[in-house]
């Protein structure tokens, strides 16, 4: 009798602490999101508490964007220098105490300036993300990584809106800030705790898991601290051409981030109930337009095989949809009609988002952190604008001018996008 022949001993399968590792990035974004928008819904009662204009709340709204833009390149550099472990634990941190704070407020200025210090924590979070994410996400994947984390900022925004409605209803509006300033220190704990700075420093990873993710981007990363090549990065096209086609997205995101609540109420005539539904139905889209935007942008890739056209197609129809849903929900009359064409504008708009970050992923590598700072502070620049002058369009014409120069910038980003070539990365 022959012997039986041997069995092979089986495969080792990996591990999945990279998704678990996306997950808490999914969360922090929720968290961002959360905490802005606490305040765009709770602004039409804080109004009326505090006795301030709709100019003044246009002016703290601002300042917060001033900051977020101006210290996105700090954020930026203290990811990349101490890594996303360590700056992510202290900026969310930082940035929940001041949502609780916000709740302290007792006129415009304590609210310009508690919002500012506000501004200045949440400026490093997705910069950080993104570089936390360069070495534990595969290049197949990226596209669906970074839909997936601003689709979980976006649902964020579902979850805040219908929810900063209850307690202000029984509580009043200072309540929200605390319970949302909660929120992120649990998770700055939680992040602390389970995150590491590479793969190789994770007790969680097994060998099978750290070689699908070497063997995807070329081998482990360069050691956290190491010099952040600025010159580099701040000569390279693209760079700039994604900087100022975030710049149109972002006054558009700014609109519906502080003002869509405002003119759903006091330009529709909404109710507070009815105002909370359609915020967070255009959270849903924003959130719907963000997973369709990031495996669009995978799909587009596996089947051309082109970096440059899989990221440019998808920015452009989704700068076009945003156009035509502004558009079109700026000239109906009815309330609900425009409620739901922004929506769709939303969606449009969003899809643009998952893609615009991973440009920084596929040009910059270890320094995405950094090329993603510079892009996210131009866009910040333009949205602080926008946020500014709202009140003053709408005193000088109606509620109609913001949405048509939305509209219009919307155009110019998708031109933009035409010229946007994703497979140019910088030399190192």
């Amino acid at each position: 009798m022959q012997p039986a022949p041997l069995k092979s001993a089986p495969q080792q399968r990996p591990t999945h602490v990279r998704h678990i590792v996306l997950a808490l990035t999914v969360i922090a974004y929720m968290i961002t999101y959360m905490d802005r928008v606490v305040i765009s819904t709770a602004a039409p009662e804080m109004r009326k508490e505090l006795g301030i204009s709709l100019a003044a709340i246009g002016t703290s709204l601002s300042m917060f964007r001033l900051s977020y833009a101006l210290f996105q390149i700090p954020g930026g550099w203290l990811g990349d220098t101490i890594g996303p472990r360590r700056a992510l634990t202290v900026i969310v941190a930082w940035w929940s105490l001041f949502t609780s704070l916000t709740s302290l407020a007792w006129n415009s200025a304590s609210l310009v300036v508690t919002r500012f210090i506000f501004g200045m924590g949440e400026a490093g979070a997705f910069p950080i993300a993104t570089r936390s994410l360069s070495r534990w996400i595969l290049p197949k994947e990226r596209g669906f990584a970074q839909g997936i984390t601003h689709a979980g900022s976006r649902v964020g925004g579902v979850i805040a809106a219908p929810m900063v409605v209850f307690l202000i209803v029984h509580y009043g509006w200072r309540v929200p800030f605390f319970v949302f300033g909660a929120f992120g220190v649990l998770w700055a704990v939680a992040w602390f705790v389970y995150y590491r700075d590479s793969p190789e420093q994770h007790s969680g990873v097994n060998p099978a898991e750290l070689n699908k993710i070497h063997s995807a981007s070329g081998g482990p990363g360069k050691p956290v601290g190491h010099k952040v090549p600025w010159k580099r990065i701040l000569a390279h096209p693209v760079v700039w051409e994604i900087s100022i086609m975030y710049v149109c997205y972002q006054y558009s995101l700014a609109w519906y981030t502080d003002w869509f609540p405002t003119f759903l109420k006091e330009s529709r005539g909404f109710s507070m109930n009815a105002m909370g539904l359609f915020t967070s139905l255009s959270w849903v889209a924003a959130a719907l337009g963000n997973l369709a935007g990031g495996w669009a942008t995978d799909l587009a890739l596996v089947i051309t095989k082109d970096v440059r056209r899989s990221r440019r197609m998808v920015g452009v129809i989704g700068f076009l949809i945003g156009a035509a849903g502004i558009y079109s929900a700026t000239l109906t009359k009815v309330p609900q009609t425009c409620a739901l064409l922004s929506c769709l504008a939303f969606f449009g708009l969003e899809m643009t988002v998952s893609v615009s970050w991973v440009i920084p992923l596929d040009i910059a590598g270890d320094y995405a952190g950094s090329a993603a700072a510079v892009m996210n502070m131009c866009g910040n620049l333009g949205g602080s604008l926008s946020t500014f002058l709202v009140p003053y369009m709408v005193k000088w014409s109606s509620w109609n001018m913001p949405l048509l120069v939305a509209a219009a910038l919307s155009l110019v980003g998708a031109a933009i996008y035409m010229k946007i070539d994703a497979s140019r990365k910088i030399q190192f």
